[in-house]
C-alpha cells in the first residue's frame, strides 16, 4: 500500500468519525425539541458575582441583575482583591437595594490569583440554597433569567447548564471567531450533557446547589488549578441524572468579548489549561474530536493537491460538510447566532490551528492567573 493509498484510507475513516460525532452525538443538541419550564415555584435563590477590578462594568451591568423579575432572590457581590472602585461602585448599588450582600475578600499569599478562594467565600456568605453564577461583564438578555434558570432544579436536577453569548461587533473577523467558538463549545457541551456526560459549564450562566458545593468540598479537588471554578468543578460532580440544559432565549446571557487577538489568546489559554484535569472518558471523546477534525482537513488537503480520487474525496469531504452545516443550521438557530454559518468552514480551520497553537504554548507554561 502507498502513502496516499494510506492516507485516502485514513481520510475515509476520519469522516467516518466526525459524520458519527455530528449525527449522534451533536444532533441530540441541535435536533431536541425545547422544553418549557419544569417547575414554576419561586425558590429563594443567590445570585453570585465574582469581580475583579470591574468598576466601570458593574455600573453598566449589574443593573440588569437588580432589575430581574423575580421574587425572591439576593445578589452577592465578591470584590476580589481588586486595585480599582470595584468595592466603591459594589457599596454604592447597596445603598439602594437591601437584596445586595458584599463580601470584600483580601489578597492572601496562598491563595492569590486564584478566583476560586473568593468564590468559596462568597457561596459560604450566600443565604440561599440554589446558587446562581455570572460575571460582573456579563447581563442577561431578559427580566426572566433567573426564574428560566432555576426552573429546572428539582429532587434530582441540582446542576443548570446556561448558556453565555458574546455581544456582535460589526466587521469585526476575530467576533466571529469568539463567538464561533462559544457556539462550538456550547453544542459540545450542551451534546454531552443530554447524552448523560455532562463535562463542563460556563461560569458566565451556571446555576447549582450550594449542598452540591459542600458535598464534594467546593473546590478543594482542583484548588491549585488557577481556572476552572466552572468547568472543573461541573466535570467533577455531573452525573448522568443531576445535569439539566437550559435553552430557552430568555435564559441566555451576554457578556463583553475581547477585542484584541493577543487578549483573547491569553483567555483561551487559560480555559483550555483546564482539559488536563477533565475525566479520563472526556479528555478521550474531546481529544478524538478535535484530532479528527484536524486530520479531516490535513488529509483532504494532501489528496486534493495530488489529485488522488479526488473525485471520492470530494464527496466525502461535501458529505461532512453537509452534515456539519445541518447542525449547525439548527444548533445557531437554538443559540441565536444564525449570522456565524456563512463563515462555518473559514472559521473551523482557523480554530483548529489556533487551538493547536494554544495546546503548545500550554506545554511551554502555564498560564498561573484569572485575572
Amino acid at each position: 500500500m502507498g502513502f496516499l493509498d494510506a492516507i485516502f484510507y485514513a481520510f475515509i475513516v476520519v469522516v467516518l468519525i466526525q459524520v458519527i460525532f455530528y449525527i449522534f452525538f451533536f444532533g441530540r443538541f441541535a435536533f431536541v425539541e425545547h422544553i418549557g419550564q419544569t417547575s414554576k415555584s419561586k425558590i429563594p435563590v443567590s445570585v453570585i458575582i465574582c469581580a475583579k477590578n470591574e468598576a466601570k462594568n458593574l455600573k453598566v451591568f449589574l443593573p440588569s441583575i437588580i432589575n430581574q423579575d423575580y421574587p425572591n432572590f439576593e445578589i452577592v457581590l465578591i470584590n476580589d482583591a481588586s486595585h480599582d472602585k470595584t468595592l466603591k461602585v459594589m457599596q454604592s448599588f447597596q445603598k439602594l437595594h437591601k437584596n445586595i450582600k458584599i463580601v470584600d475578600v483580601k489578597g492572601i499569599e496562598a491563595f492569590w490569583g486564584n478566583k476560586k478562594y473568593a468564590l468559596t467565600l462568597g457561596i459560604k456568605a450566600s443565604t440561599n440554597d440554589f446558587l446562581l453564577f455570572t460575571d460582573a461583564d456579563c447581563k442577561p438578555l431578559s427580566k426572566h433569567w433567573i426564574s428560566e434558570m432555576v426552573s429546572y432544579f428539582n429532587s434530582e436536577k441540582t446542576i443548570v447548564l446556561g448558556y453565555g453569548a458574546y455581544s456582535k461587533i460589526k466587521k469585526s473577523f476575530l467576533n466571529k471567531l469568539i463567538r464561533f467558538e462559544t457556539l462550538v463549545t456550547a453544542i459540545h457541551y450542551f451534546s454531552f450533557a443530554k447524552l448523560g456526560l455532562a463535562y463542563m459549564g460556563v461560569g458566565r450562566n451556571l446555576a447549582y446547589t450550594k449542598q452540591e458545593f459542600f458535598n464534594a468540598n467546593g473546590f478543594i479537588n482542583h484548588i491549585q488549578v488557577r481556572s476552572g471554578d466552572d468547568d472543573l468543578f461541573v466535570n467533577q460532580v455531573a452525573t448522568n441524572v443531576n445535569t439539566a440544559i437550559c435553552l430557552s432565549e430568555n435564559s441566555f446571557t451576554e457578556s463583553t468579548p475581547k477585542t484584541t487577538f493577543k487578549d483573547w489568546f491569553k483567555q483561551k489559554r487559560r480555559h483550555v489549561s483546564t482539559a488536563s484535569y477533565y475525566k479520563f472518558k472526556h479528555k478521550a471523546l474531546l481529544t478524538l474530536i478535535y484530532s479528527s477534525q484536524f486530520l479531516f482537513w490535513i488529509f483532504a488537503l494532501i489528496l486534493l493537491i495530488s489529485s488522488f480520487k479526488w473525485l471520492i474525496v470530494c464527496s466525502l469531504m461535501l458529505l461532512l460538510l453537509t452534515v456539519k452545516y445541518i447542525v449547525f443550521w439548527f444548533s445557531s438557530k437554538k443559540l441565536r447566532e444564525f449570522d456565524l454559518l456563512l463563515f462555518v468552514p473559514f472559521l473551523e480551520i482557523f480554530l483548529i490551528f489556533t487551538q493547536l497553537t494554544i495546546f503548545i504554548n500550554n506545554l511551554i507554561s502555564k498560564p498561573n492567573h484569572w485575572k
